[in-house]
């Protein structure tokens, strides 16, 4: 069970925009209706999906980072009076699953070239800056010691190109980027985020595909 009490957590209540999702599809987050990002744990990704749809109205609990305007997610009151709890990651013997869970994901990425224009960064659970949403809805992530020399790049309304290994799902696309910039004619290489030493490397490319929205 999670160390802090949500009852006694800062809270927001509004609408579900639409989910944010980490480069294995999951969820991680959401965005409300009154503009306030969510960021929630990955491991929670199945319950939300079961239990939560964009349009319904969602009570959040957690902290509010001093670097953003958003809401790091301890618990999750849904419309049906339920509440989804961090209660921590997955234990030892529920590990095997995912990780044949995570193959199946990597199975279905392939590249992916996504145009568009910024419509706000995203951060992760400490308010850093992980990636950004576009206009078309394409949801672009990288490694948080990368937001600072792309920074310029991340402003709304700013032009962005993106190339580097996605999904398309159900809940939208999103990119892990490789290569960024203004215009697809003027993208450069970053770094993606370093995988977890029980986590396999990446493997050949996958067939190429485009994305406009």
């Amino acid at each position: 069970m999670h160390w802090l009490d949500p009852e006694h957590l800062p809270n927001v209540t509004a609408e579900v925009e639409r989910f944010l999702l980490n480069p294995h599809g999951d969820v991680d987050g959401m965005i409300l209706t009154n503009g306030i990002e969510v960021h929630s744990p990955p491991h929670l990704s199945d319950e939300i999906r079961a239990q939560i749809r964009p349009g319904d109205r969602v009570t959040v609990y957690g902290v509010r980072p001093r670097a953003a305007d958003m809401i790091s997610a301890v618990a999750i009151g849904t419309a049906n009076g339920k509440r989804i709890v961090d209660n921590g990651p997955p234990k030892d013997h529920e590990k095997g699953e995912k990780h044949v869970r995570d193959e199946a994901t990597k199975a279905r990425h392939r590249k992916i070239e996504a145009v568009g224009s910024v419509l706000r960064a995203l951060h992760g659970p400490k308010g850093e800056v992980r990636g950004c949403l576009l206009d078309t809805g394409t949801i672009v992530r990288f490694a948080a010691h990368e937001a600072g020399s792309i920074a310029e790049l991340l402003f709304p309304g700013a032009p962005l190109a993106v190339r580097g290994e996605g999904l398309m799902t159900e809940l939208g696309t999103v990119i892990e980027a490789e290569e960024i910039g203004a215009s697809a004619n003027a993208t450069r290489s970053i770094k993606p985020k370093k995988p977890k030493p029980d986590e396999p490397p990446k493997h050949g490319a996958k067939p190429n595909g485009r994305v406009h929205g």
